[in-house]
């Protein structure tokens, strides 16, 4: 005996429906007794009773003052101010050329010192006493904190106090001097020596190294200890940060000793460029001077000076450098100056330099 067909799972198909033929009848609507479908419906009889009380308001015409919104008066645009953004009207504000670059602060004020040597802008009272040779300016905010600095016989408390002029400034009860124009040297530095004011592990700085009887002075830059050669040194913080900044492009030439084997061709590849380790180099212009087997000289150009960029730079190319020599920063070079030797720069370059430096933007 046969047995049916054991069902799998899900409902089994249901035949098709056939439509009923001829016209669709028409769809009647129960209609309350009011004859309106929406009257027996309390918030929309509600809605349509406000919109009867309340008058319709619409867009004000183009160049109208009035505004049927209440508050004070808005003025719709015309033709093509219509299209103008929201926000800042930036009509009064004097437009920078395409691609110029922003001017640093310290750049802007540098050249307004040189363009007015007379004239001092409102500065922060550390940086002035600074240029006037009391101290650091980290020295001189320790002064404040310690009551030594006073301004018309009122002791100061804070560092944050803008002044234009040292007029009526003293420390330890005596006048500050004023400040002198700037003044730039040329310090032929020797290896072995910091770059920086003190070290508290007890190591030779610069300033060891100085001759006496120099005004206050601070380094333009840094040079490594084992690195000597022309260290810039200058009376004036903003002259140092101009010609310190990468913006400005002041080139610094180098001479490099170095023991590997490298060729001309991967070098010309520097001036690209190149990333070590995350750190990304700017372009770098070196060429070989001259080889002797394994030894060889090189001569760098390069426009950034990060940290110890040349050592590096070279010993990821397979060079271990022996000696570097800085030879010039800028139109200033070394020349035959002796180590440890400082001789002052003619206040007409430092002009010219500020004017190429401003140029070169």
């Amino acid at each position: 005996m046969s047995q049916p067909p054991r069902r799998t799972g899900g409902r089994p198909p249901r035949p098709p429906i056939d439509p009923p033929s001829g016209p669709r009848p028409p769809v009647r609507r129960r209609e309350p007794a009011g004859g309106d479908p929406l009257s027996t419906n309390p918030r929309e009889a509600n809605r349509r009773a406000n919109q009867a009380d309340r008058p319709m308001l619409k867009r004000p015409e183009a160049g109208s003052t009035s505004n049927p919104f209440g508050g004070r008066p808005v003025k719709v645009p015309r033709g093509r101010d219509a299209a103008a953004p929201r926000g800042r009207d930036d009509s009064a504000k004097p437009s920078r050329a395409n691609n110029a670059p922003r001017r640093d602060r310290g750049t802007a004020r540098a050249e307004a010192a040189s363009a007015a040597p007379g004239k001092i802008e409102p500065q922060r009272i550390a940086k002035l006493l600074a240029r006037a040779g009391v101290g650091s300016r980290r020295d001189i905010e320790r002064f404040i904190t310690e009551g030594r600095v006073a301004i018309n016989g009122t002791v100061l408390t804070t560092p944050a106090h803008i002044i234009s002029s040292l007029d009526g400034v003293t420390y330890d009860g005596q006048p500050v001097a004023a400040i002198e124009a700037t003044r730039l040297f040329r310090f032929h530095k020797p290896a072995g020596f910091l770059t920086a004011v003190r070290d508290p592990g007890g190591r030779p700085t610069i300033y060891d190294a100085l001759p006496p009887g120099l005004p206050r002075l601070v380094p333009v830059g840094r040079l490594d200890m084992n690195t000597e050669g022309l260290l810039l040194m200058t009376t004036d913080g903003a002259l140092k940060r101009q010609l310190e900044l990468p913006v400005n492009a002041v080139a610094r030439r180098y001479r490099v000793r170095a023991y590997g084997e490298v060729t001309q061709a991967i070098l010309e590849g520097l001036i690209e460029g190149i990333e070590i380790d995350g750190m990304r180099y700017g372009p770098i212009n070196a060429d070989i001077e001259r080889r002797t087997g394994r030894n060889l000289w090189l001569s760098i150009t390069l426009t950034e000076g990060k940290n110890r960029e040349i050592r590096r730079v070279l010993e990821f190319l397979g060079l271990q450098v022996s000696r570097l020599i800085r030879v010039a920063y800028g139109p200033f070079e070394l020349g035959d100056l002796p180590a440890r030797a400082v001789e002052e720069v003619n206040p007409q370059a430092i002009d010219q330099l500020r004017k190429s430096v401003a140029k070169a933007k």
